[in-house]
């Protein structure tokens, strides 16, 4: 038995970041080296990103001071704790946000979801956001909860390999798979080139997928899963005392293009990847893109969806891949054509699937990229966890 993704939900903050305003906030810092002062307006302009989410309203200069900026522009540093408190508030926002849009799109009453299945890389708490969903959602107290922690942009794979299990084990299971990032949390003033490419990219944002047994969707096939063990120094993720901490070295877009064509051959159908006319490729940069294009001879049309996914929003590690899925939907697919999504990680890790597309609609007019955003206020979605919260954005999406 099969599992199919009936619907993908969203959300962001409603704080958006103009790429321009945030480089000129690193480029003026007082402490920046010689260095910094030319590698920040290089990774920016070529960053391909032009704005970004962020639950910190304190990123943009015109906004009041707080914990990562003082009142004369100058960013602050504070400690991983101090980030991780700002996590456990605002984080489950993001995650019901995001799980109520899915559970919506995909026509289902809430109660009959059977297991919830949470991913983020990007903070630590317990009771977790899986708790909020259940509780802000009405689900049974029963349902079964998973949480997936800390693998990095490529873990909404792992959440849908369990998705997929737990469908194939039990044909009336509902599985719920939300994956939400407050990446911006760990940015930081630095001469460090992986920082400095870390603050040029990443945003804020939560994605959903609701998972059954049957129905219209994206039919999940097949994945696959590939370690590139000379790429585990140039990728990675880690805790330190002041924030978390990204190893992001100019390497990875070259071992990116050197291996993803073999990672995602099991996966192709005999014409290659030119016979796969949707592909949703992780948009963890420009680079990684382009070298990604390069080495499977993808046209600049099946690449659309990840780099609009990128101008609009950055990378938000694991939630990107589905936001790319959600951006090929709105473009259209048609009934019956493959989709082979991917995504990178630490470790090197490659994550790919190859999908499906039953009952979709195809394209019929050009559309435009940037989705529309309906604003929700925080306090009525998490009024006992959140209640001093920023508002965030519910972005209509996926299949309905």
């Amino acid at each position: 038995m099969t599992a199919t993704i009936r619907a993908i939900g969203t959300a962001l903050p409603t704080k958006t970041l103009e790429q321009a305003a945030v480089r000129d906030l690193f480029v003026g810092q007082p402490d920046l080296g010689r260095l910094g002062r030319r590698l920040v307006p290089a990774a920016f302009d070529a960053s391909a990103v032009e704005h970004r989410h962020t639950v910190l309203e304190e990123l943009d200069a015109t906004r009041p001071a707080g914990a990562f900026r003082d009142e004369d522009g100058v960013l602050r540093s504070p400690s991983t704790g101090t980030r991780n408190d700002r996590y456990r508030e605002l984080a489950p926002a993001l995650f019901v946000a995001a799980a109520r849009d899915a559970v919506e799109r995909a026509g289902i009453e809430a109660a009959s979801v059977t297991h919830v299945v949470t991913v983020s890389c990007t903070g630590f708490t317990q009771p977790g956001p899986d708790l909020d969903i259940v509780r802000e959602l009405g689900l049974r107290p029963t349902v079964f909860r998973q949480h997936i922690g800390f693998m990095g942009c490529c873990a909404a794979f792992p959440a849908l390999r369990i998705a997929d299990a737990f469908a194939a084990s039990d044909p009336d299971a509902v599985v719920l798979v939300v994956c939400a990032e407050l990446c911006t949390l760990h940015v930081r003033a630095s001469d460090d080139p992986d920082q400095i490419v870390a603050n040029s990219v990443f945003g804020d944002g939560a994605a959903a997928v609701v998972v059954t047994a049957e129905g219209d969707g994206l039919r999940i096939d097949e994945f696959a899963t590939t370690v590139v063990h000379e790429g585990a120094a140039e990728m990675a993720w880690n805790i330190g005392d002041e924030g978390f901490e990204m190893v992001l070295s100019t390497a990875v877009p070259k071992l990116v293009g050197a291996t993803v064509a073999q990672a995602v051959g099991p996966l192709l159908p005999a014409g290659g990847a030119a016979a796969v006319p949707v592909w949703a490729v992780h948009p963890g940069g420009r680079a990684i893109l382009d070298r990604t294009q390069d080495a499977l001879g993808l046209s600049d049309e099946v690449m659309a969806p990840s780099r609009a996914v990128l101008r609009d929003h950055g990378n938000m590690s694991s939630a990107t891949v589905l936001f790319v899925l959600r951006q090929a939907l709105e473009d259209g697919i048609a009934d019956g054509a493959g989709v082979v999504a991917l995504a990178f990680g630490p470790g090197l890790t490659v994550e790919a699937a190859r999908l499906t597309a039953v009952g979709t609609t195809p394209r019929t007019t050009s559309r435009a990229a940037t989705p529309t955003v309906l604003r929700t206020p925080v306090t009525q979605l998490i009024p006992q966890r959140a209640a001093d919260a920023d508002p965030v954005a519910v972005v209509p999406a996926g299949l309905s």
